[in-house]
């Protein structure tokens, strides 16, 4: 990443008051804060760049007429909350949410500053907006994956490894979207004839132990609902699927680039540009309930060869055709 890139991407605490006083030519300065419910990554911080890339296209320019602020998450709820309050107290003319976590905190204590949100599954079954056309008071913003895929992510890994006859779901028992999700594997498993049992997990211990235990007997397969939990533990859960030679689904294509299996999901990138445009629109005076939440409409089929030939696993023709990208 360019040093210019990093610098707007962090802005950072203590740049904050100097540039947040400093009055600009043409108006003042916004501020806006970001609140990243997953870890600082090469991927995460890319899907940042790509929005400092927007806004800078847009005319915000960093600690001139704008200053961001991020905070990432390191696993633990209470600093995700305290990480919330500690962007809320700025005042911030917009705050950015990425996960159903990092809403679900930011919400409560946002009181009337507009929130623009990414990443976020089910958001009117959440309760975080009324409806995706009219999502009513001070939050809008790019719902991610519906319940559906649930069932879609379990069809790709049948179809990118065959001989599964068993899968475990890894579901964070307390999310609403990752519930939905998993009520949709459910429905796919039956068609499919497949044995599904739903990994409960908050930790990455947990995580460990599911997916030790389900390795025990053969033909079994992953399929990586998406959470901040198991985005923030990514790397973990690729590592004991090479170690137990288990196909996984993941809905992040970041995981199949560092040694995930297969994924079918959205382009982040280009999400974090929309949520740009979004901030944009509300910095010059739309109001939140104007924008309606978008869903995604453009889903990516990414396969990693390499780490077929690492589990054992040869990976259909046809599904090779299909695929937007194929890492070898």
């Amino acid at each position: 990443m360019r040093r210019r890139e990093l610098i707007a991407l962090l802005g950072g605490v203590a740049a904050w008051p100097l540039a947040a006083r400093a009055q600009q030519p043409g108006g003042p300065v916004r501020r806006v804060v970001i609140l990243m419910g997953a870890a600082e990554t090469a991927w995460s911080r890319g899907w940042l760049a790509a929005f400092s890339r927007r806004l800078d296209e847009l005319g915000w320019r960093e600690n001139r007429n704008l200053v961001t602020q991020v905070q990432w998450w390191n696993d633990q709820p209470e600093q995700m909350r305290a990480s919330a309050a500690e962007l809320i107290a700025r005042s911030p003319d917009v705050a950015v949410t990425f996960t159903n976590l990092a809403l679900e905190v930011t919400k409560p204590i946002a009181g009337s500053v507009p929130i623009v949100f990414v990443g976020v599954g089910d958001p009117v079954g959440s309760r975080f907006v009324a409806s995706l056309a009219h999502p009513g008071g001070n939050i809008t913003g790019f719902a991610s994956h519906e319940s559906s895929l649930g069932g879609k992510w379990l069809e790709v890994l049948k179809e990118t490894a065959p001989q599964i006859t068993r899968v475990l779901a890894i579901v964070h028992p307390e999310s609403h979207s990752s519930q939905a999700q998993w009520r949709s594997v459910e429905e796919a498993a039956q068609r499919l004839a497949i044995e599904a049992t739903a990994g409960n997990v908050h930790n990455a211990a947990e995580i460990e132990r599911v997916i030790t235990s389900f390795a025990q007997k053969p033909n079994g397969g992953l399929v990586v609902l998406p959470h901040a939990l198991t985005i923030f533990n990514a790397s973990a859960i690729i590592a004991l699927a090479h170690r137990y030679r288990m196909p996984a689904v993941h809905a992040l294509a970041e995981a199949v680039a560092v040694g995930g299996l297969v994924s079918y999901g959205l382009n982040w990138n280009d999400q974090f540009r929309r949520v740009a445009a979004y901030v944009d629109r509300i910095l010059k005076g739309t109001k939140p309930a104007d924008l309606p939440v978008e869903q995604p409409t453009k889903f990516e089929l990414v396969i990693n060869l390499k780490t077929a030939k690492t589990i054992g696993l040869e990976i259909p023709p046809t599904l090779l055709a299909r695929a937007d990208e194929v890492i070898e």
